[in-house]
């Protein structure tokens, strides 16, 4: 009973005393305790458990993760089963098309002067290498002649393959890189080939076609004298829409209208403006360069 007072008088007495008694403890004591932990040959157990604790806790979460992994591996098959690998569900924010050029090798500026090859060569090669996929034979070879002026709407299944009509390089004449392998940049009087991006389904001037002009966004008009336009009156034909998509339409090649630059202002940098033509084609916004349009700068050396 005296102890027991004692005890109750004095608690911070039994505190000290378990802290000296821990202090006490050697290195040696640390390591065979933790080694007692890690298995306990009379109790066998393994940090505290059984083999068969163990086994059950593994057992639970393997059951557990499988679950999770099952739940969502048919959330993703209920996810694709809606999806079409042929045509995307949503194209509200694709429509109408933007444009891009060629040959397209630092930014949005073409600029080179006629005496000095080295700086012209590279955008010829840049047109020979895009034009590769458009010559004569490879057309004649992979795709068919279709009817002008005529969307060419391929029904059946939307799995079938579907065929593409041709666009020869010949059909962009003095821009085809045929008769002149420059392409004009070598007697200062260059070309530069528009392609409207590709949309699903997309049929552009609701049965017109669209049609292609240029002139200097900036600065006086004057500085850029003549463009041709390459082929015809620089349209986009309607045989070549719709487009069904990579995935079917295999063969597909953009259709591209050249514009010939032959009277441009030497020595100077003009920005140019050329833009798509056509019913329910939007070109007038100002936050979208692409949109309907595009502006890059020409600047031609003697």
């Amino acid at each position: 009973e005296n102890k027991h007072e004692e005890k109750v008088q004095d608690p911070d007495r039994g505190e000290d005393e378990t802290r000296a008694e821990m202090g006490s403890k050697t290195w040696a004591d640390l390591a065979g305790e933790m080694k007692m932990f890690l298995w306990n040959p009379e109790e066998r157990t393994c940090l505290g458990r059984t083999a068969k604790s163990w086994g059950l806790i593994l057992l639970f979460y393997f059951i557990f993760y499988m679950c999770l992994v099952g739940m969502f591996a048919f959330c993703m098959y209920v996810m694709l089963l809606t999806l079409s690998p042929y045509t995307p569900t949503y194209q509200d924010r694709v429509s109408p098309p933007g444009v891009m050029i060629r040959p397209y090798l630092n930014g949005f500026t073409i600029a080179f002067n006629v005496s000095q090859p080295s700086t012209w060569q590279p955008y010829v090669d840049s047109m020979h290498h895009f034009l590769a996929a458009y010559d004569d034979k490879v057309q004649e070879e992979k795709n068919i002649e279709c009817v002008s002026g005529q969307y060419f709407i391929q029904g059946g299944n939307e799995s079938e393959e579907k065929k593409a009509c041709q666009f020869k390089r010949s059909l962009l004449q003095n821009c085809s890189g045929i008769e002149d392998p420059t392409f004009g940049y070598s007697k200062g009087q260059p070309c530069i080939l528009l392609k409207m991006n590709r949309i699903i389904g997309y049929r552009p001037g609701a049965g017109v076609p669209v049609s292609v002009d240029c002139k200097a966004q900036k600065g006086n008009e004057s500085d850029l004298r003549s463009v041709d336009f390459y082929p015809g009156n620089g349209t986009f034909d309607l045989m070549y829409y719709p487009y069904y998509g990579k995935i079917t339409h295999v063969n597909y090649t953009s259709p591209l209208v050249a514009m010939h630059f032959t009277d441009v202002k030497k020595n100077y940098l003009i920005p140019i403006q050329c833009s798509l033509n056509g019913q329910g084609i939007i070109n007038d916004v100002n936050r979208d360069r692409f949109l309907g349009r595009i502006i890059f700068t020409l600047s031609i050396g003697k």
